[in-house]
């Protein structure tokens, strides 16, 4: 039996779109939340899937809607695992550096999509050893081409590119120098996550350079020609966001910096 097929899911997402470019002319079989209950209970062909690419989450940081972040992001996932145990299926699938909190090392979720990372990376923890290979993957602030759906939940490099090239100024929290995080380039994520010889384990993804928003801000506005415009940190995001992000492990890997992304 053949295995050739991929099972990418999220491939209609941010960064399941560059995986599906990536995968041209290869047999990917596309799973987003419109199908993934046909999937789950139509599937039959476990025998010729050679790998599992799961991105598919909830991903909004301020969504509340506990029973909605549970099934989509941890029973859906946790049931997708028990077969790629069942037939022996690779799996590389999305963390996400949200688990620290505001912390570099330490597990401290600020909200209820951290929290649901947080349980998959712990069932995959007491099942690693069950699985053929599985890698996890915490992304950290992942950023490029294709943000344009993600509206408030998209990078800050996005961000404030719209902001300027919409009305010549983009606005900035106050303190920004002192928030850092480790912004990495979504066709570097895609890069590693398909080309690495790590064994089974759950990784940092991200360049180990963190860089302020007040830098972010300046290249931007040096790229487009714009000003910055200081606005005050607002009072619902207090105590859930994050001043300081830091991946952890170093990848033999030549990123792409945000300043060789806006070709300056």
């Amino acid at each position: 039996m053949k295995k050739d097929m991929i099972i990418l899911t999220g491939s209609k997402g941010f960064i399941g779109k560059k995986f599906l470019k990536k995968l041209t002319g290869k047999n990917v079989i596309e799973v987003e939340k419109k199908n993934a209950q046909d999937f789950c209970q139509n599937f039959t062909e476990w025998d010729k899937v050679k790998l599992i690419i799961h991105q598919g989450a909830i991903s909004s940081t301020t969504c509340t809607d506990i029973e909605l972040l549970i099934n989509t992001n941890v029973a859906f996932t946790e049931w997708l695992f028990k077969q790629a145990i069942k037939y022996k299926i690779p799996v590389k699938y999305a963390s996400s550096a949200s688990v620290y909190g505001n912390t570099s090392d330490i597990i401290n979720p600020l909200n209820y999509y951290a929290i649901t990372k947080v349980i998959t990376d712990y069932w995959v923890q007491d099942n690693m050893d069950r699985f053929e290979l599985v890698q996890g993957f915490r992304y950290f602030n992942v950023y490029g081409e294709g943000e344009d759906h993600k509206k408030d939940q998209a990078s800050p490099v996005h961000k404030f590119t719209k902001q300027i090239k919409d009305t010549g100024a983009l606005k900035l929290f106050e303190g920004s120098d002192k928030f850092l995080r480790d912004f990495v380039c979504v066709d570097d994520v895609v890069d590693i996550v398909l080309n690495n010889d790590k064994p089974s384990g759950i990784y940092d993804l991200g360049t180990s350079n963190p860089t302020s928003f007040q830098e972010v801000a300046e290249l931007v506005a040096e790229k487009y020609n714009g000003i910055i415009k200081y606005i005050p940190f607002p009072e619902h995001l207090e105590g859930k966001y994050q001043t300081y992000t830091c991946a952890k492990i170093g990848w033999n890997h030549e990123f792409i910096t945000i300043k060789e992304y806006l070709q300056l």
